[in-house]
């Protein structure tokens, strides 16, 4: 996880469920409320798991982005989070 000016950027590419989730949730904890974060997967199951644990756990998930090659999510910590 690098710490870019505006925000943070994850690369978790080649990783396969469960690892990247668990990347997800790890660097979460790391950043600050109100952070924002983009993060890069290559793992089909992962748009589906990030998005339900981002709703679950009260992250904003602002966009989504799919292409042949990747998945990005713009996502926001949450100031409070669920789990």
């Amino acid at each position: 996880m690098t710490n870019l000016k505006g925000g943070w950027d994850l690369d978790l590419s080649g990783l396969r469920c469960p690892l990247p989730l668990l990347r997800l949730k790890q660097s979460l904890q790391k950043m600050p409320p109100g952070a924002s974060m983009l993060v890069r997967t290559t793992d089909p199951a992962s748009e589906r798991d990030f998005r339900l644990y981002l709703e679950q756990s009260g992250h904003r998930l602002l966009e989504v982005v799919v292409s042949k090659e990747d998945i990005v999510f713009h996502i926001i910590k949450a100031e409070h989070t669920h789990g």
